[in-house]
């Protein structure tokens, strides 16, 4: 070969064997062909067999299958791409159309369709609310942090990360609602604080009087669910996000929600239940105000305050997991749970706080649109008093389960109502009240009126009047016979004795005396508003009145032998006015009986608690006077007397006049009145009672007036009786209370009293002057 010689290069030697000689190893030389063959057979793939072959028909149905499923992916991605256009242009245009319709946000912190009635007591503390109230603007910037933080972790703890819908919060509502059993959207609705906003706005529908039958049913159908709602209620909650930012929903949602009690809004909430401001209160007031917006009227603390501690414990554990309280702070607010103002306590001054809104005109209380301010004659103390002694009373003294009802009424002398209960329930709004609203025959406590008419007449305390059975024909009822309840007769007797001992027949000879219709000028003077019964019965208390008129009343006989009217409105104005719209409605009005009658009267009622029917009434410490009665059956039990600085009336009864066990007007109310009195007139200085005694008054000058049958002529069949009672009036057996009321009759015989004579003659003076003065004109 060219360039060798024809020689053979010689061989170098190979790195890669490890001889380092130049040829190669024997374990390294290529294998002889069979081996070869054989490797190439291992190492090349098998050909396939005829059998082994995937039959050409599979071929065409996974590629079918293929096909189809890429067919359908197409189709629903082409429509789910144009249908997902079309709803994103959908909602943006409606999202649009909500933006350009959202106020201003200031006008949408207060939405209330009517005002509130705030009522302060006499001196001017808050005691009771009515209608909706809205306790002032707050702003999520300026309010508490605790409460900020409460709302956030109670109700939308993402509320600062999403765009006012929150897919996972409604996926979670829904998966809790199915898990309970109820529809996907009945029950947790997984809205976000601005979903709830929405709804408090009504989607931007405002209320219309002439479109809905109350405001009460147009916050139900703003408050209803449903898939279509949650629809509406997307382009809405967009629109306030781009329209708002987070800490204005957020305001928004401070100030209107309604939190129970007539609340709305947080600031008015937290004045209501602790009061004080929003802007100030605590870890635990925080979480049980937050956790009023699951429920309101359910977790109210005023209508149970242990559920809404209990509520407000798991508002905390939220609050303390999500990191907005630390350890001490939890722990803190877990031992010691929010509690209740006094105000709040006091169950928004209950029967009182209803009577006074009665007592306005209705747009300016119940209908007001505006926020009123009324200032009244409550005294707390006073009404607390009154609610424990009637608690002492039934709790120590009445048989358990008992459903007899009572009511209280106390005031000052000239009218002003300074507690007020209506009933066994005293801690209610709205309910029937027993010292206003009920009616009932007054009993032996419409005697002294009686007596009033006689002194005021010139008859004194010390006159005579007899105490022995007697018989007055009545037309078309026949003879009608007043009987003592102890079924004995004292022969003469004084009217303070007559008065004390509430002598029937003493009194039914005094009122035919001075006239029936004198009675009953002086009882309406007085206050009665009711009619009055014509026949002799009256003088035993068979009209019927009010527990309020009755102390008024009452009142009347105290403050000198003036009227009375009842009031306990003071002043009514606009909040944020001076000037006041209503004032005083109330008070002392005309004279009606001389004060030297008032006088010798307030002396004879003390006799009643000193030695008569009202022993139990009795004070150790001051001086009190007062009057019993029972009416027929025991239907009705009252006890109404006073001490220098307060009047005080209770009545007792079933609501359906079942009869009374064992019950008389110096019995129970006796002593709830006086342990009304004990308490009302602790740490007051006591102070004697403004009357004559008998001593300070000359002798008697027209005892024989009463000296005999008053009846013995003129009135056909009017004679004295054995003191059988008429079988129509009682059964065998059955014993007269000393109150006893007789079934009213009708009469024909006028009045024989003075002021009856004094009164035809006014009239005749009258009739002459006239005559007089046409003739004197005329020439």
């Amino acid at each position: 070969m060219s360039g060798t010689g024809g020689k053979r290069p010689p061989l170098v030697a190979d790195k890669r064997y490890p001889s380092g000689g130049t040829t190669k190893p024997k374990a390294a030389r290529k294998p002889a062909p069979a081996k070869a063959a054989k490797s190439k057979a291992k190492a090349a793939p098998a050909r396939r067999t005829r059998a082994a072959r995937p039959k050409r028909g599979g071929n065409i149905f996974v590629r079918a299958i293929s096909g189809f499923v890429s067919l359908i992916f197409r189709v629903v991605w082409g429509i789910g791409w144009r249908v997902t256009a079309i709803v994103t242009a959908v909602v943006a245009a409606a999202t649009f159309f909500e933006y350009t319709k959202l106020p201003e946000l200031s006008s949408l912190l207060d939405g209330r369709a009517r005002g509130s009635v705030t009522m302060l007591d006499s001196s001017g503390k808050v005691f009771a609310w009515r209608g909706e109230t809205f306790g002032g603007q707050i702003t999520a910037a300026h309010v508490s942090p605790h409460l900020k933080n409460a709302v956030i972790a109670t109700e939308d703890k993402r509320f600062y990360s999403h765009l006012g819908i929150s897919p996972r919060g409604i996926a979670g509502a829904i998966r809790i609602n199915l898990s309970e059993g109820r529809g996907p959207l009945e029950g947790n609705g997984g809205s976000t604080i601005t979903q709830q906003v929405a709804k408090l706005l009504c989607l931007g529908v405002a209320y219309d009087p002439k479109q809905w039958e109350s405001e009460a049913a147009y916050e139900d159908d703003c408050r209803k669910g449903g898939i279509w709602r949650k629809i509406k209620e997307v382009p809405y909650a967009f629109a306030m996000e781009a329209k708002y930012s987070k800490d204005d929903i957020l305001t928004v949602y401070l100030n209107r929600a309604y939190l129970g009690a007539g609340a709305r809004g947080f600031e008015a909430a937290a004045q209501r239940y602790f009061g004080k401001s929003a802007n100030d209160v605590s870890p635990a007031e925080a979480a049980m105000l937050a956790g009023l917006l699951k429920a309101p009227s359910q977790y109210a603390p005023t209508n149970n305050l242990k559920r809404a501690q209990d509520r407000a414990a798991v508002v905390l554990g939220l609050m303390h997991e999500q990191g907005y309280l630390t350890d001490k702070q939890y722990s803190e607010a877990m031992a010691y749970p929010a509690e209740l103002s006094p105000a709040a306590e006091a169950k928004a001054g209950g029967y009182f706080a209803d009577w006074v809104m009665d007592s306005g005109p209705a747009f300016l209380t119940s209908e007001t649109t505006e926020d009123v301010i009324i200032r009244t004659t409550l005294d707390q103390h006073i009404q607390q008093a009154a609610e424990e002694a009637l608690a002492y009373i039934f709790d120590n003294k009445v048989k358990a389960g008992s459903e007899a009802q009572a009511a209280i009424v106390v005031m000052s002398a000239d009218g002003a109502v300074r507690a007020m209960v209506g009933g066994r329930k005293t801690k209610v709004a709205g309910a029937f009240n027993r010292a206003t609203q009920a009616k009932r025959q007054t009993g032996s406590t419409f005697k002294p009126f009686v007596y009033a008419a006689a002194l005021d007449m010139g008859y004194t305390m010390n006159d005579i009047v007899l105490d022995e059975p007697l018989t007055i024909y009545v037309p078309g009822s026949g003879n009608w016979s007043p009987k003592n309840y102890d079924k004995d007769y004292r022969g003469p007797i004084t009217l303070t004795t007559a008065l004390a001992n509430s002598i029937n027949t003493a009194t039914v000879r005094i009122s035919e005396t001075v006239g029936r219709e004198a009675v009953q000028q002086v009882a309406a003077d007085f206050g009665f508003e009711s009619s009055l019964a014509d026949g002799p019965a009256l003088a035993l208390g068979v009209s019927e009145s009010t527990l309020l008129e009755m102390t008024g009343a009452y009142a009347g006989i105290l403050n000198g032998g003036s009227s009375v009217r009842p009031y306990g409105l003071v002043e009514l104005r606009i909040q944020g006015d001076d000037a006041a719209l209503i004032g005083q409605g109330g008070g002392i009005g005309e004279r009606v009986i001389s004060e030297n009658a008032a006088r010798q009267l307030t002396y004879m009622m003390s006799r009643v608690i000193e030695e008569g029917t009202g022993r139990r009434a009795k004070l150790a410490d001051r001086e009190a006077a007062g009057k019993t009665g029972t009416t027929s059956a025991s239907r009705d039990a009252w006890f109404i007397g006073f001490t220098a600085d307060y009047v005080a009336g209770v009545w007792m009864g079933y609501d359906d006049n079942t009869p009374l066990s064992g019950v008389t007007g110096g019995g129970l109310p006796a002593e709830i009145w006086h342990e009304v009195m004990v308490r009302v007139n602790d740490g007051l200085q006591p102070k004697p009672l403004p009357m004559i005694r008998p001593g300070e008054l000359p002798g008697s000058s027209i005892a024989p007036a009463w000296g005999g049958d008053v009846y013995s002529s003129g009135v056909p069949g009017a004679e004295a009786v054995d003191g059988t009672a008429p079988p129509a009036i009682y059964g065998p057996g059955d014993e007269v209370p000393d109150d006893y009321v007789a079934p009213q009759a009708e009469s024909q015989q006028p009045g024989s009293g003075r002021r009856g004579r004094q009164n035809e003659r006014d009239l005749a003076d009258q009739i002459l002057i006239d005559v007089l003065t046409t003739i004197l004109r005329g020439n």
